[in-house]
């Protein structure tokens, strides 16, 4: 199949009702489908920087951001690192040192993640 066969198809798929949804409900639906598919599939992107220290600024960018799907998803393509690694950073980020084990609360990269929340103004 080529491109505008493939569009073809999609559009015809666009058009179809829905569950009674409005159109703006019906796109939302789309963005949420699109979105969760992307996420599923992101283990076959390269992941260049899987396993690599994280630098100060990376996690104060990350951090700055809401820690929605989108910004994980756009942060791991970014960064090309995992969309799980993300989402594990803003967890940390969040998470109070009185409710970690006592060997999270001496791991380096959380120590890192806390550090820069801090700095940020974030709680947790």
């Amino acid at each position: 199949m080529n491109k505008k066969e493939f569009k073809l198809e999609v559009e015809e798929l666009l058009k179809q009702e829905v569950d009674n949804l409005t159109f703006e409900e019906k796109i939302e639906y789309i963005k949420k489908i699109l979105l969760d598919y992307e996420i599923e599939i992101s283990s076959e992107r390269v992941l260049e920087n899987k396993g690599k220290k994280w630098e100060d600024y990376e996690l104060e960018i990350i951090l700055n951001s809401a820690p929605s799907k989108e910004n994980i998803l756009k942060y791991a393509k970014l960064f090309k690192r995992g969309y799980g690694s993300i989402e594990q950073i803003y967890r940390w980020a969040y998470t109070p040192f009185k409710n970690m084990t006592d060997e999270r609360k001496n791991d380096s990269f959380i120590l890192q993640i806390k550090r820069i929340a801090k700095k940020i103004g974030l709680r947790g």
